[in-house]
């Protein structure tokens, strides 16, 4: 058993749980789970498993619900002890709770109230692939899970293209190679990885292009959260082969579709992609 839990402030407390490993629990998620009044979470099986796992007693509290499905009424059982001076621990099933995962509106509601608010941080995936990408850390943009639809994720691809940031994603083993193919078809050469089963046994993270990632990974069955992580554009467009991301795009998009997509891509501006992509759609 671990020792007796430091006593903790009345408030909402964000408790970032592992990714993987449980030794990547903090000192003071520890603190939190072991003196919260009140205990919720997205996952309780998980939540309960956790604190097993490091002798955090639950002393015959109980472990409430609290997830994406969740109504108004669930919210309420959380902000009902808040007002009343009392503690409430939330943890995500893995990770920082709110990052693609359930408490946004818990803590939206929590702050209209003037009720205390804070945070244990721990884990992130997004975090954790960035730093084991080797791409540019100083801005990047956390874009979440990619539309699972291809035409949706195209026109969302072309958008976040553009920003000029490193960029993280995540995505579901199934769908991975189908972002990827949209990838290879504006952006083969940008410099990419691919991050699974981050801090767990079989961890990997394959670095390189975007076609080259695509390659290395076609036919395989990938099981396991992934994120990608992309690198920035060129902010000017210099050293962007347009015509051929041109070709490339069109062969399985309308003209609309393959300038939205390449002009995102290449950071140019949509009319100048779109011209060129005229220009070679009359001429095939």
């Amino acid at each position: 058993m671990r020792a007796e839990a430091k006593p903790i402030s009345a408030g909402l407390h964000l408790v970032s749980t592992p990714i993987g490993a449980a030794r990547d629990i903090t000192l003071r998620a520890l603190d939190v789970l072991g003196s919260a009044d009140v205990l919720a979470a997205e996952d309780t099986r998980t939540l309960r498993h956790l604190m097993e796992i490091h002798g955090v007693a639950l002393n015959g509290r109980r472990v409430l619900a609290y997830h994406d499905h969740s109504d108004a009424r669930a919210r309420e059982r959380l902000l009902a002890p808040l007002r009343e001076g009392r503690s409430v621990a939330y943890a995500s099933e893995a990770g920082t709770p709110l990052i693609a995962d359930p408490g946004y509106q818990l803590v939206r509601a929590a702050a209209a109230e003037g009720l205390p608010v804070t945070a244990a941080p721990g884990a992130s995936a997004v975090l954790t692939a960035l730093t084991l990408s080797g791409l540019p850390t100083d801005r990047f943009l956390f874009a979440g899970f990619p539309p699972p639809k291809a035409a949706e994720r195209r026109s969302w691809l072309a958008e976040i293209l553009a920003v000029p940031a490193t960029l993280v994603l995540y995505e579901s083993p199934k769908r991975i190679q189908g972002l990827l193919s949209n990838l290879v078809q504006t952006s083969p050469d940008r410099q990419a990885a691919v991050c699974r089963e981050l801090t767990k046994r079989f961890e990997e993270v394959i670095r390189g292009t975007v076609a080259e990632i695509a390659e290395a990974l076609a036919g395989r069955d990938l099981k396991g959260e992934i994120v990608l992580v992309l690198d920035r554009g060129p902010a000017d467009g210099s050293g962007f082969d347009l015509d051929a991301a041109l070709r490339s795009a069109l062969k399985t998009m309308s003209i609309r579709d393959a300038a939205d997509a390449v002009a995102g891509a290449a950071g140019l501006p949509r009319r100048q992609v779109y011209q060129a992509a005229l220009a070679l759609g009359k001429d095939s």
